[in-house]
């Protein structure tokens, strides 16, 4: 029979995501209410140049209580595929758009309390594409080689976790450290 929701109940809807309470009953019986935060899944980029340089971003994260260092990333639009969100994503983040777009898996953000599910894509044969202005961003673009990215990862100080759950899809494959 296994877990089921017997109640749901939207809280609130913002532009990103909504809050819902969920009632569940158990498979052995005991019930529980649940709060989730429903987002319509997105996508983390590992953009990669020709002189083997990962371009990330830099911006103001209000929850972190300031800028962190990120792989470029965005959330997809009603209907849209993966891919499409992960090319306007490169497009939009650092101005450049993948020749080449590689499917490397995907992983829940925090399934303790969120549906956001990230698609993971490597993205190489880069070429200048355009950067439309977006309203509620600042973003510096950063490109750095695999080693320095190597030495912030064993150093901590790369703390997004869709930018290290990402590299360590790619990990082997770019020769990276998973920590």
């Amino acid at each position: 029979m296994g877990t089921r929701v017997t109640a749901s109940e939207t809280l609130y809807r913002g532009r990103v995501f909504e809050l819902r309470k969920d009632q569940i009953v158990f498979e052995d019986g005991r019930e529980s209410s649940v709060e989730l935060v429903v987002h319509p899944g997105a996508v983390a980029l590992i953009p990669i140049d020709e002189q083997q340089q990962i371009w990330f971003v830099r911006q103001y994260r209000h929850a972190s209580g300031g800028e962190l260092l990120e792989l470029p990333a965005g959330t997809l639009e009603p209907g849209e595929p993966p891919e499409q969100c992960a090319q306007r994503e490169c497009q939009e983040e650092i101005g450049m758009f993948p020749g080449k777009l590689e499917h490397l898996g995907g992983f829940f953000l925090a399934p303790g309390y969120s549906t956001e599910f990230l698609e993971v894509y490597l993205a190489s044969q880069l070429r200048p594409g355009p950067r439309p202005p977006d309203a509620d961003e600042q973003i510096r673009v950063e490109k750095l080689s695999l080693g320095r990215v190597a030495e912030l990862i064993r150093g901590g100080e790369l703390r997004d976790a869709k930018s290290l759950a990402s590299l360590t899809l790619a990990g082997q494959r770019l020769g990276l450290p998973s920590r």
